[in-house]
């Protein structure tokens, strides 16, 4: 399948922020109630192994929560870790509320843009589910930077460009409309969007299919690596691995 780059809403500046919370709400009980993230723990721990400053700056954030359990995870061997959540449209209601989920969780409640990332933010650079987000060259500037800012970077993607990818999309509805009553906290406001107007449903049907028509497969991601400035100086690992029904595509950039 050829990659297309067809709006999501989720995307576009006159979303009102309350409609994207709440489907970037979704996104994140879905991976922490089915732990999609467990296979890539091993990259991650690998990614730390590469900064002297046990922590993660994660980009497109989008709410935070969905880090939840992986961070978790992730302190049962790196003590001192510290995760930083940031995004260019930060939703600082719901970074709160993931600071208080733990200790080791902060926030930048100022816009952080994933192609020039403030030199200041120290640590394993990640991203998860928005690398598709981006065109190529945008997307090539993410790599660049990091490369530039010898910074390591891991980047994660829960769904593929294939037509099982498409049609489990097509599901997402159905799991919207069972899983809304489970969210927290709690909004009546969700409940109006999903049910009563059923807005949010169709945002996840929309941009799940867009999403998987977006996502990069293995080989372009290597080609875009090859585009980097400096690249030989990092080592790259683009691969996918086996989570749940699915796969996640990831890749990892260390220096030398």
């Amino acid at each position: 399948m050829k990659r297309v780059h067809l709006f999501e809403f989720e995307d576009q500046k006159w979303l009102p922020s309350f409609l994207r919370n709440y489907a970037t709400d979704f996104l994140q009980f879905l991976s922490n109630k089915t732990k999609m993230y467990q296979p890539i723990i091993p990259i991650i721990e690998k990614g730390l192994e590469h900064t002297p400053k046990k922590q993660i700056v994660d980009l497109g954030s989008g709410g935070g929560g969905g880090l939840v359990w992986l961070n978790e995870e992730l302190l049962k061997k790196e003590k001192g870790l510290k995760i930083l959540i940031t995004d260019l449209y930060p939703n600082l209601p719901a970074f709160q509320r993931t600071k208080e989920q733990s200790l080791n969780f902060e926030f930048i409640d100022q816009s952080v843009d994933a192609r020039q990332v403030p030199s200041d933010l120290k640590g394993l650079r990640t991203q998860f589910l928005s690398f598709h987000h981006f065109k190529p060259e945008d997307a090539k500037q993410i790599l660049e930077n990091a490369v530039k800012e010898n910074a390591p970077i891991a980047i994660f993607e829960a769904q593929e460009r294939s037509i099982p990818s498409v049609i489990a999309m097509l599901f997402s509805p159905l799991t919207v409309l069972l899983t809304t009553p489970l969210i927290r906290p709690f909004r009546l406001g969700r409940l109006f969007f999903t049910y009563l107007i059923p807005i949010v449903p169709l945002l996840a049907l929309w941009d799940g299919v867009v999403s998987s028509f977006r996502t990069y497969s293995v080989k372009e991601m290597k080609d875009l690596i090859q585009q980097v400035e400096n690249h030989e100086l990092y080592d790259w690992e683009v691969n996918k691995v086996k989570s749940g029904p699915g796969v996640i595509l990831y890749l990892l950039g260390t220096r030398k």
